[in-house]
């Protein structure tokens, strides 16, 4: 190990320094975007992405032109990133502007498909090396170590950064409209501003900013297809430690992760994965709305199914899905293996997003973590198979407890929160449980996983295997309706439409929804469980962001306001993503735009597509 001298010490504290200006980068258009637009743009690290492969091209068509070309590549590609986005908010967002708040971050998840595909087909899959940034190429000499120049200058870029945007706030009048609408977007509209002008002068500034950064990484790093996820997830933890809309706060975070995740390799190599979502969850659990944020004046907790009233299901929706129930069931009889192994997974990934709906459609709460219980019911039912020899039966119920006890930790810290800081939190501690899982390889194998999850000898075979999956998925999806047509569900759904009048009612709010919390993450494990045997091995990728994503995107398909619509996303989106990837090439674009038409078609999901067109026929005197 080396050694902890005064120049190693100050050499780690420069180099967060320069991550940190770089992060701040991204993480500065990410809370401009926020803050006026109300947008989670989960698209803002495949601008980044882009403002590096373009800067890479740009730079390596202008390098005759000396340093003039290098900086006229690096800022030609900020300002062609500004016009994507741009294009996106006016050709996509801008079309969502009434819907609920959580399928901007659907659409936006879309293009981030898009981009992943497009850049692949234009760049091609490897590594591509950048140039090195004319006149900053050298070193400086500090005690005994050398210091990139290049490094140097990016830490300056941080805060003249910060000056150049304060000084765009507080003096020029695109400011003020920018401050005003953070704190009060209907009143501006109310005093005549154009919202959409505004909004997309915001929108070009921040995917500038974003590309900004990703072509200023040239010089430091590799530019590859995996820098959008990386970043972004980076970049939602700064904007909310510091505070969603405060460009100061985002700073001071940047500078804590840079300096955290710095420092963390030298004394902490064992959980740096988790480091900095380790200081998010307790920087929300001290100050919930981040180091330097507040409520703006306009935000109000809408719930994110809408005004739609739960129902329960009517005759012709019962005898269809008593048909679906019986064709399933018959599979085993004409059905080959693959198709059988297709729908058993499908009915898992329903119940895990039906466990996921129970949380957002009836609580209110939006999760960006949720796939942490899918993970934790999977090792759970791996580790009594293989550590305790317990027989299958005993396997899968412990599948759903180590998921609810993991669900009951969790929601002590998460229900203290709304909107998206809750969702940030819980994707903090979804990120702690993937990295536990990760680094904790005497319990849990690490990346090699858990193999050898096999089911019993009695339900062995795919077709007796799927049986067993429907049998439980019928009773878990009747067990969730009864749950929200009972006295807790009303109460629950009380808790999230009118919290104040459900506490004057006599409902005890947080306790209301840390049970449901609870009861959500428990329906997870029983998913985990399941999939576990499916595989006949569990991962830490179980636990991943990615999966977490999948739940939301399955939820939010299907259409939130509808508790069939989660079992019809995932059929939709799982069915479609199994039969692009084994058929297609470029499957993520061809996924992406899908997922865009339906958003941009049906903003309340295809159960609400269908509802519509139902009501539209039974009195063609409604509007379209």
């Amino acid at each position: 190990m080396t050694a902890l001298t005064p120049d190693t010490l100050l050499i780690q504290a420069l180099n967060g320094l320069a991550s940190a200006s770089s992060l701040f980068l991204v993480a500065a258009g990410l809370s401009i975007i926020f803050g006026v637009t109300r947008v989670v743009n989960f698209a803002h690290g495949s601008l980044y992405m882009l403002g590096a492969y373009i800067g890479w091209s740009l730079t390596r068509h202008l390098a005759s032109f000396g340093a003039f070309g290098f900086w006229g590549g690096v800022f030609g590609a900020a300002l062609l990133v500004g016009i994507i986005g741009v294009l996106i908010e006016m050709l996509i967002l801008r079309r969502l502007r009434r819907a609920p708040e959580l399928y901007p971050l659907l659409a936006t998840f879309g293009v981030v498909l898009i981009v992943q595909d497009v850049t692949l087909a234009v760049w091609g899959p490897e590594d591509l090396l950048g140039p090195r940034a004319p006149g900053l190429t050298g070193f400086v000499t500090i005690f005994a170590s050398r210091f990139p120049v290049y490094e140097l200058f990016l830490i300056a870029v941080g805060p003249l950064l910060l000056t150049a945007l304060w000084l765009l706030f507080r003096r020029t009048r695109f400011g003020l409209l920018v401050r005003a609408a953070t704190q009060d977007r209907e009143m501006v509209a109310a005093l005549g501003v154009d919202e959409r002008r505004l909004f997309s002068s915001v929108f070009f500034l921040g995917a500038a900013l974003a590309g900004l950064g990703g072509a200023l990484q040239l010089p430091r790093e590799a530019v590859n297809l995996n820098m959008d996820v990386s970043v972004v997830v980076e970049a939602f933890v700064v904007v909310v430690v510091g505070g969603l809309g405060s460009l100061f706060g985002a700073y001071i975070a940047a500078v804590l992760v840079g300096i955290i995740q710095a420092f963390g390799i030298l004394f902490l190599p064992k959980v740096t994965l988790v480091l900095i979502f380790l200081v998010m969850g307790v920087v929300l659990a001290v100050r919930p709305y981040g180091l330097f944020g507040r409520v703006a004046a306009s935000e109000r907790q809408r719930s994110p199914a809408g005004d739609r009233v739960l129902r329960p299901l009517s005759v012709t929706a019962r005898v269809l899905f008593g048909f679906t129930i019986l064709v399933i069931a018959s599979m085993p009889l004409f059905a080959g293996d693959y198709a059988i192994g297709l729908i058993a997974e499908l009915l898992i990934l329903a119940v895990f997003a039906a466990s996921l709906h129970f949380l957002m459609g009836l609580g209110g709460m939006a999760s960006f973590g949720h796939a942490a219980f899918f993970g934790i019911g999977a090792y759970g039912a791996a580790l009594a198979l293989k550590v305790l020899q317990w027989p299958m039966a005993a396997c899968l119920l412990a599948a759903p407890f180590a998921a609810a006890l993991a669900g009951l930790l969790a929601g002590w810290l998460c229900v203290r929160l709304s909107g998206v800081y809750l969702a940030m939190l819980s994707l903090a501690v979804a990120q702690i449980a993937w990295a536990a899982s990760f680094q904790w390889v005497e319990v849990t194998g690490g990346d090699n996983g858990l193999l050898g999850v096999w089911p019993a000898a009695s339900v062995a075979s795919r077709g007796a295997f799927l049986l067993l999956t429907l049998v439980v998925t019928v009773a878990t999806l009747a067990a969730l309706r009864v749950a929200a047509f009972s006295p807790f569900g009303y109460a629950f759904r009380a808790a999230r439409d009118a919290p104040r009048r459900a506490e004057a009612s006599g409902i005890d709010v947080r306790a209301t929804q840390w049970a449901g919390f609870v009861i959500a993450a428990g329906f997870a494990g029983i998913a985990g469980g399941l999939y576990a045997f499916a595989k006949g091995s569990v991962f830490p990728t179980y636990l991943a962001i990615d999966k977490s994503v999948d739940g939301l995107i399955m939820v939010l398909l299907g259409g939130i306001g509808s508790l069939t619509g989660p079992i019809v996303g995932a059929f939709a989106f799982g069915g479609l993503e199994a039969e692009l990837m084994a058929s297609v090439a470029f499957w993520r674009a061809i996924l992406g735009f899908v997922i865009l038409a339906l958003v941009l078609v049906a903003p309340s999901g295809i159960m609400g597509l269908f509802g519509t067109w139902f009501r539209k026929a039974r009195n063609p005197a409604l509007p379209a």
